[in-house]
């Protein structure tokens, strides 16, 4: 093989192995599936790798980054940690709310033990983890070390990656709500996945898509009456709303959004369930265990 060749091949197999890459590691609601306590049909049957939601970041130095901190964190980080080759790692967190940020219990001295772990939060999200018990044993161990973020305001991670927290309107009991603006060397995402309503948001969701390549968004429940509880209790935008928002937008941008953060009951879980099949139909996808995206 002439030596060009070979300088061009191992080139190329630089490049695949070190591209900024955003992975798929969960798509379910806090609660996860089987959700305690439910005896319905939807939690009858375990699916491998049915997560609750997070979105994992490969930099081109290997550097692995998690976009929420589950309940499944150990699966999850190992399933990341071992497609990168590289066992450091940073967390961004969104919100306090028990399928966000719980997963950081493993970091601690019962468990991993971990050493400065970068953790990347909002303000009343930091002040919530230094303030309060188990929580506070992390930062001071030094197991984690919270790095603060505001609103609006990029973060450099990389020369070529940057991540910008966004305030969204969510249920703001213990610390404030954001998604997430991914910006890589050539393509960028948007990631929300809890929100009360669209139109309670500062902004305009329909702008934002078209700002960005992949739209990763919250689709916690399908419709109104899905479970028995006052469904006002707990605010999202229902499939039917974003579908119905979203439906006069080009193909090529409904094409951009996927769905993420399904509760255990909703029934576009299921892959060949007529809900499901009737919104794919219309260019819309569902985010899954795995699935990876060049950014």
């Amino acid at each position: 093989m002439k030596k060009p060749l070979l300088i061009a091949l191992f080139l190329l197999s630089f490049f695949v192995s070190h591209a900024q890459k955003l992975v798929v590691l969960g798509t379910l609601q806090d609660g996860g599936s089987p959700h305690m306590l439910c005896e319905k049909e939807c939690c009858s049957v375990e699916i491998a790798n049915d997560y609750v939601s997070c979105l994992g970041l490969i930099d081109e130095n290997d550097h692995s980054y998690f976009f929420d901190a589950t309940p499944d964190f150990v699966n999850q980080s190992r399933y990341l940690l071992n497609l990168s080759g590289n066992d450091t790692f940073s967390i961004f967190l969104t919100h306090a709310h028990m399928g966000h940020y719980s997963g950081l219990i493993h970091l601690g001295r019962e468990a991993s033990s971990a050493n400065g772990v970068p953790v990347y939060a909002m303000p009343r999200m930091g002040a919530f983890l230094s303030e309060n018990g188990p929580w506070d044993q992390l930062v001071n161990l030094e197991n984690i070390e919270i790095k603060g973020l505001v609103n609006g305001q990029e973060m450099k991670l990389t020369n070529s990656l940057s991540v910008t927290p966004l305030l969204v309107p969510h249920r703001d009991e213990y610390s404030e709500t954001v998604g997430y603006q991914i910006k890589g060397a050539e393509k960028t995402a948007l990631f929300i996945p809890d929100i009360d309503k669209w139109d309670l948001w500062d902004r305009d969701i329909v702008t934002e898509i078209q700002k960005v390549a992949y739209v990763f968004l919250d689709a916690t429940f399908m419709k109104e009456g899905e479970v028995a509880r006052p469904m006002s209790e707990v605010p999202h935008p229902f499939i039917e709303e974003s579908v119905a928002l979203f439906g006069s937008l080009p193909l090529e941008q409904r094409n951009k959004i996927y769905f993420i953060h399904l509760n255990h009951s909703n029934p576009a879980r299921v892959k060949n369930s007529a809900d499901r099949v009737s919104v794919e139909a219309l260019g819309f996808h569902f985010a899954e265990f795995g699935q990876t995206f060049e950014l």
